[in-house]
């Protein structure tokens, strides 16, 4: 098993290096001692790897498969050896979080406040992206944990709540009166909608909840951010979509109305995501149990 490892991390490298002698260099190796593995590898795999010219190699088809997945392995297994050797003490090391744009600003940032003051010499990671890739990026071994907007179900992921979220619709000054009093669901489609995009989570989510009664979402305007539909909203472009908790400053100074509905959204969450296989980092339990001590409070 030892030995099929080490014929991975060469192939590895020398697909990154895209050169036999570059591979060789980087793992003080000679240049025939890594063609000899990769043709090892080649022949056991029953395929061809790289194809040669004199300028250095490139993937096969075959070869562009294995290094998808192959990569993805170093990657977990460069994330447990840097794991090992952070301190139990959390005196150095890294934490690495995914996170879409609006939980970072209305969730993480209070919690990662408290984290860094009490342990400064961690260095911090925050990479903002969609709650798909935010999955993938864990399944990789790009970062340790993300929090993510839920549901989420993919089997190689353990997800844990830490917070509850409610979609809600609301209006500027502009569309106030049509808006006064309890809605139908039917009644809120009929005006100018403002949406998250499709690829999104909430939009998916608050799009099923919709279609299940019947109505489908045909927004006027799709928006990349939370921040842009609560601008929208209330520059009077049309009804926004938004997260209740995270639209706060804007309905408790007037500057948005929230739309009384006769059938609500169900509440939905947010959660930490990590890779069932891999334990969590020292500094990521560690962050993990600060955040649900502060929600406990």
């Amino acid at each position: 098993m030892i030995g099929k490892l080490d014929l991975y991390r060469i192939f590895a490298e020398v697909a990154r290096c895209r050169s036999f002698s570059g591979a060789a260099k980087a793992l003080f190796m000679t240049q025939p001692a890594v063609s000899l593995a990769v043709m090892n590898l080649e022949k056991e795999l029953g395929t061809r790897l790289f194809i040669r010219t004199p300028k250095g190699v490139s993937l096969t088809n075959e070869g562009k498969l294995l290094y998808e997945y192959i990569s993805s392995a170093m990657n977990l297994v460069r994330m447990g050896e840097a794991k090992v050797a952070e301190s139990c003490g959390l005196e150095s090391g890294e934490l690495k979080i995914g996170v879409g744009d609006t939980v970072s600003k209305y969730f993480l940032l209070p919690h990662l406040e408290e984290f860094h003051r009490n342990y400064p010499n961690i260095k911090l990671r925050v990479i903002n992206r969609t709650t798909p890739e935010l999955c993938a990026m864990v399944k990789a071994g790009e970062v340790d944990l993300a929090i993510c907007n839920l549901p989420i179900r993919d089997p190689s992921l353990s997800v844990r709540v830490c917070g509850t979220i409610h979609d809600i619709f609301v209006c500027g000054e502009k569309y106030r009166e049509a808006c006064r009093g309890i809605r139908r669901l039917e009644q809120i489609v009929e005006l100018p909608l403002i949406l998250l995009e499709t690829k999104s989570n909430s939009r998916q989510y608050v799009e099923r909840f919709m279609l299940s009664r019947g109505i489908k979402l045909q927004p006027e305007i799709e928006l990349g951010s939370h921040d842009l539909l609560l601008e929208f909203a209330r520059f009077n472009f049309g009804i926004a979509c938004v997260i209740e908790e995270f639209s706060q400053d804007y309905l408790q100074n007037g500057l948005l109305w929230k739309i009384e509905l006769e059938e609500t959204i169900p509440e939905r969450a947010i959660g930490f995501c990590t890779l069932k296989s891999v334990p969590l980092s020292p500094s990521s339990a560690r962050f993990v149990e600060i955040v649900e001590s502060r929600l406990k409070v």
